[in-house]
């Protein structure tokens, strides 16, 4: 079967890593059409538009999207278009796995959890006022008319927006999640002692969803409790179900725990459509170095292959870099932390990985 597949190279290191996973995937003995699209500041330089219509109309007739990173300014500029585009194909559910792979230098072993992120609501919905509007003048009368809180006049002001509908839906997707992978516990985490109507949302709506799945264990924790225990007992942990904001946090932590950004995949789910991305971003400074881990591209293109039914050609894929990984010869500077000066490039881990997949 032939897979026709978005495929979006990104920008930064994006087309670099994107390039060397499209080769792996395609040396697993998987098909594909891909259907070239670009967004991001390559697409704003030529299209004029950092997110085109043409990417969403691609991913929407294609329904399944293999994705590069793509530059997300700091402090100013224009607004994440990573989160534009999940917002607007409503890619509700982020899965970001973060497992231990033997020879990866890590603070644990054994380490397999998968951070489940609701992608659509909490601070990440873009409602915001800037220092000095009207809008955030108005904004801060309306708090001080119906709570008697003030709020300074130079606040810039973010909303944080949780509603009952997006908090069941993230959290049975993860309990359908664990059922589907035969997982054994999903652990929600939130701030409901501090923000009891919104956290307090979500954790009610937790455990009304947990009922309806009485084979699977539930717990919930604080999320700074939560990045405590994860540094100290991460084998404690499983599914981990969290609002927008801590997902991303979370993600990040527990890829630390297991060798870094580098071998941590990704995907973006709705009802109908799917984006695969790694879970680090664009790293510009390191764009056109081929000196990038392309690993975590290669490991969402096995959860996509996973997605399109071709679990074996991904497991083959999985086994191959884990087998890379493991011989420690063919790996990045970020997995050779005491002889960076033996790593090799981006490319001769490609190399590396087809090599192992040829002869699996």
């Amino acid at each position: 079967m032939i897979h026709r597949v978005t495929l979006i190279p990104g920008d930064g290191v994006g087309p670099e890593v994107t390039a060397a996973t499209k080769e792996v995937l395609e040396a697993s003995g998987a098909a594909f059409d891909w259907e070239w699209a670009n967004m991001g500041i390559s697409a704003q330089g030529d299209q004029g538009d950092y997110l085109p219509e043409r990417v969403l109309e691609s991913i929407r007739r294609n329904k399944v999207a293999l994705k590069g990173p793509v530059t997300t300014p700091v402090g100013s500029g224009f607004r994440s278009v990573n989160v534009a585009l999940r917002r607007k194909l409503g890619l509700y559910a982020c899965v970001r796995p973060c497992k231990s792979y033997r020879g990866a230098p890590s603070l644990h072993e054994d380490v397999d959890i998968v951070i489940i992120r609701e992608n659509m609501e909490d601070i990440y919905c873009g409602i915001e006022f800037e220092k000095g509007s009207s809008e955030a003048a108005r904004l801060a009368r309306l708090i001080a008319e119906t709570s008697g809180e003030s709020v300074r006049e130079d606040s810039g002001m973010s909303i944080k927006t949780i509603s009952e509908t997006g908090s069941r839906r993230i959290v049975r997707f993860a309990f359908e999640y664990a059922r589907a992978c035969q997982r054994r516990k999903v652990t929600a985490v939130h701030k409901a002692n501090i923000l009891k109507l919104s956290d307090g949302l979500f954790l009610s709506a937790a455990r009304a969803v947990a009922k309806e799945y009485p084979d699977i264990e539930f717990e919930d924790r604080i999320v700074d409790n939560m990045c405590m225990q994860l540094v100290q007992r991460p084998r404690e942990f499983d599914v981990v179900v969290a609002p927008n904001l801590y997902g991303d946090l979370l993600s990040d932590l527990c890829a630390g725990l297991i060798g870094g950004l580098g071998l941590a995949p990704g995907a973006n789910l709705g009802d109908d459509m799917a984006v695969f991305e790694a879970t680090h971003g664009s790293a510009p400074k390191y764009a056109g170095l081929n000196k990038m881990n392309p690993m975590a591209m290669m490991l969402s293109g096995a959860m996509m292959l996973r997605h399109l039914g071709e679990k074996a050609k991904a497991d083959r894929v999985e086994e191959a870099i884990a087998a890379v990984i493991a011989e420690g010869k063919s790996v990045t500077y970020d997995l050779k932390p005491g002889a960076p000066d033996t790593a090799v490039t981006t490319w001769q881990v490609a190399e590396a990985v087809i090599g192992r997949l040829g002869h699996s």
